[in-house]
């Protein structure tokens, strides 16, 4: 997946939760510059900053890479 694709649908799930990016930072053990970078598409995150940031955002790897539930693979 395109990282601008994936930066803008953590973006996107922050705002919804109303959290700013130095609260996402913190709960998901990473600094505010990254969560920037990634939002923006400027660094494309390694697997585990992807899941630490998914668990702060109270969602999965499979609803950030829009895999739906039941679908086939």
């Amino acid at each position: 997946m395109n990282s601008n694709i994936i930066g803008l649908k953590i973006k996107y799930r922050r705002k919804e939760l109303g959290m700013t990016q130095p609260e996402l930072a913190e709960k998901a053990g990473i600094s505010q510059g990254s969560i920037s970078r990634v939002e923006s598409g400027k660094l494309n995150p390694t697997f585990m900053v992807i899941v630490r940031i998914c668990s702060a955002l109270h969602m999965t790897t499979d609803e950030l890479a829009g895999k739906q539930k039941g679908a086939e693979e």
